[in-house]
């Protein structure tokens, strides 16, 4: 008899836990198991991605209504006579106004959110939260499930979380999973009394699909220089960093365009940013793609300015398509990247980040030595489907 699994995202926008989700739903055995996925908004480029074996649960009704603006929800609210809905919005309104950090508010207003949802009328062999927060807090509060399992996709400490709140929730689950030793460890640290729930499970990635779908397209960048960064655009990510790096490289005479796939609420700061520095014809903002794999390819150096990561899932593809690759120093940096073996690693600021774009530019014999060791490199992670069956059917 097929056992049934639930898993939790808040939508499916561009981003890495995301396209990590999906690859391992395209990675399950249907023979053996029945699975729904719960997602608090049905939005995002993969949607459309989602295996037709998956059953896409119904979008929470209420949940809308702290998604709106204050005065719409409450008006919206009253008129459907859900009173509970709009007092519970409004001390949700308090918090939103008065906690600024992005991060602590979700954390802070959920115990209102979670109010408002009603349960799911269902019995699950397990139940997955991917991603901290929300998704986590959800399949604790409003699944029933013999085994609940979350994910933590990036430096927790980086997170700026706050702990206390977390660990209520993180005492009721199972397993703790995430996706690269560093991130573990930081994790048992932090958590040092579930340290025995804490296990690592890598993206699941397809370099056969990859390099596929790399070919789809051609000839969709100009340029001299080539360089390509994937990620949203946001403070983590770093990409003012670039900003300054290509500022400089074209100061100093090199034909460079670098392009940057992603979207994010960080878009209007940083299109000011390259306004400032006139470098709207050098430093593009792509915006999502579906497909990025194309411009990966077709680019000379691939360049991740984050502050900081958990797993970049970028990172591995650009890995995967043989390109070299700068990364900042980031806490998880090293669990990807062994520095001049098969990519570089540099400083976090720009410019580091110009010596090591100037070191692959002129340097061919260590550009070469980079893509020969990616080409050597066994790098499919299809086998760490075994894991979650394992984190599944633990008594």
């Amino acid at each position: 008899m097929k056992k049934n699994i639930l898993f939790i995202m808040n939508n499916l926008n561009c981003g890495g836990a995301e396209k990590a989700l999906i690859s391992l739903l395209e990675s399950i055995d249907y023979n053996e198991y029945d699975v729904d996925l719960f997602l608090f908004k049905h939005e995002g480029i993969f949607l459309e991605r989602i295996p037709s074996r998956v059953c896409l649960l119904e979008e929470p009704k209420e949940y809308r209504f702290f998604d709106m603006s204050f005065k719409q929800a409450i008006i919206d609210s009253l008129k459907k006579g859900k009173f509970d809905v709009a007092i519970l919005r409004v001390l949700a309104g308090y918090v939103f106004k008065k906690e600024k950090n992005g991060v602590l508010c979700e954390q802070k207003v959920w115990k209102y959110i979670s109010k408002s949802l009603s349960r799911i009328n269902k019995k699950y062999e397990a139940a997955v939260g991917y991603l901290e927060k929300s998704p986590i807090y959800f399949c604790i509060d409003k699944v029933d499930a013999k085994r609940k399992i979350g994910f933590i996709h990036n430096d927790y400490n980086k997170l700026g979380m706050d702990s206390t709140i977390d660990n209520k929730y993180f005492k009721k689950l199972d397993k703790i999973i995430t996706v690269s030793q560093e991130c573990a460890t930081v994790l048992r640290k932090e958590f040092e009394i579930y340290s025995n729930k804490i296990e690592v499970m890598h993206n699941i990635i397809s370099p056969n699909i990859i390099k596929k779908m790399s070919y789809l397209h051609s000839g969709i960048m100009q340029g001299g220089i080539k360089i390509v960064s994937v990620g949203r655009l946001t403070q983590q990510k770093g990409f003012e960093l670039a900003i300054d790096a290509c500022k400089t490289l074209v100061e100093e005479g090199y034909d460079i365009k670098w392009y940057v796939i992603g979207d994010g609420n960080e878009r209007r700061k940083i299109e000011n940013l390259i306004e400032k520095h006139n470098l709207q014809e050098r430093f593009i903002l792509l915006g999502i793609k579906d497909n990025p794999y194309p411009y990966i390819r077709e680019s000379d150096i691939y360049v991740q300015p984050s502050r900081f990561e958990g797993k970049s899932i970028a990172i591995d593809e650009a890995k995967i398509l043989n390109k070299p690759i700068i990364v900042t120093n980031f806490s998880t940096a090293k669990d990807q990247i062994n520095h001049e073996e098969n990519g570089l690693i540099v400083g976090m600021n720009g410019p580091s980040i110009v010596a090591g774009i100037k070191r692959l530019c002129n340097d061919e014999s260590l550009r070469s030595r980079l893509i020969h060791n990616l080409s050597q490199a066994d790098l499919g992670t299809e086998s760490e489907i075994l894991k979650l069956y394992e984190f599944i059917e633990a008594g």
